[in-house]
């Protein structure tokens, strides 16, 4: 897709939508080891689960607000009644189920990191010390949406209690915070 700039991308960069192209450019893809960060893309991609991510984008400023900026021990220590709060706060997808989902994937987020020393280790360590794979689809219909690797990451998370942590979820997740390299062939980060 050519945005107004006349650039093109795997998604966004069309008039009204340049944020979203500004999102592609910038963050889509570049590699991330910042605990907070992984833990903010995290519950994002879950947050994402039958929507659109141009919706969740739009809404990221809320996620931060509505979840004191992603800070992870604040998170894991949300009582009831703060994450009730949340299912009128707008700001937000008022899923009950995607909101109590951040505190439960805060708690397990916090024994992976007590375990491994950071979750950034973890998770990565799971490519084995390889390179981020580089794929080039041609179209969007030719993307993969899981891979062995999401699928021992879901099942991992799963089994430590996450929710929202499917290998679809996870997938896209890893396209996010760069863990593999999905540009299309024709896009000019590719």
């Amino acid at each position: 897709m050519t945005g107004t700039d006349g650039k093109q991308r795997c998604f966004g960069g069309q008039a009204g939508k340049e944020f979203y192209g500004d999102y592609h450019d910038r963050e889509w893809g570049v590699p991330v080891h910042d605990d907070r960060l992984l833990f903010e893309n995290l519950i994002l991609e879950g947050a994402q689960a039958g929507l659109s991510w141009e919706t969740v984008l739009r809404k990221r400023d809320g996620y931060r607000r509505a979840f004191h900026g992603f800070d992870i021990q604040r998170c894991a220590a949300m009582e009831d009644d703060e994450l009730e709060a949340l299912r009128e706060d707008s700001g937000i997808v008022r899923n009950r189920l995607k909101i109590y989902s951040v505190r439960k994937n805060a708690q397990a987020f916090l024994a992976i990191q007590t375990e491994s020393g950071s979750f950034d280790s973890w998770l990565w360590g799971h490519l084995d010390g390889a390179s981020p794979p580089v794929n080039r689809p041609g179209h969007f219909s030719e993307m993969a949406s899981s891979s062995p690797v999401s699928d021992a990451i879901s099942k991992a998370l799963k089994k430590r209690g996450m929710s929202f942590v499917g290998s679809t979820i996870i997938y896209a997740y890893m396209q996010a915070i760069g863990m593999t390299d999905d540009h299309l062939a024709g896009c000019w980060k590719a």
